[in-house]
């Protein structure tokens, strides 16, 4: 499964997509009110896309377990000290509502953390290179 985002920024046209195995949806982030670029930074978009993975991975994890859930609530954050300079103390929680026993809770919760794509890339410093941009008009 290949996985993509793309954005384009243009004066005021601020343009985002994402797509999985080559089926692309538009998400609506603004362009800066003042300035250029968007008005949502990339640390921003990496702690939601480790709430969104952990939240998607519950259910996932809870439907191979066979454990209802009714709600999923996932938050993440991390500290941002400097141009050019990693993420650290990243770090998540998350809350699920379900009529399971508390402790069937508290192994899916495990269980997802162990397995979370995004959240597993992270704690592996995946090596990310800069490809050279090949126009073609």
């Amino acid at each position: 499964m290949n996985v993509a985002a793309r954005v384009r920024n243009v004066g005021t046209d601020h343009e985002v997509s994402v797509a999985t195995s080559g089926k692309s949806r538009a998400l609506a982030i603004p362009g800066k009110a003042e300035g250029r670029g968007s008005s949502v930074s990339g640390g921003e978009l990496l702690m939601l896309a480790l709430a969104t993975c952990y939240c998607n991975d519950i259910y996932r994890e809870a439907a191979r377990l066979g454990i209802q859930v009714d709600a999923v609530e996932a938050e993440a954050e991390a500290d941002f000290e400097g141009i050019g300079l990693a993420a650290t103390n990243i770090r998540y929680r998350a809350r699920v509502e379900s009529p399971a026993p508390e402790a069937e809770i508290a192994e899916l919760i495990r269980q997802t953390d162990s397995v979370a794509e995004v959240h597993n890339t992270i704690r592996t410093s995946a090596q990310v290179s800069l490809k050279p941009w090949v126009s073609t008009g």
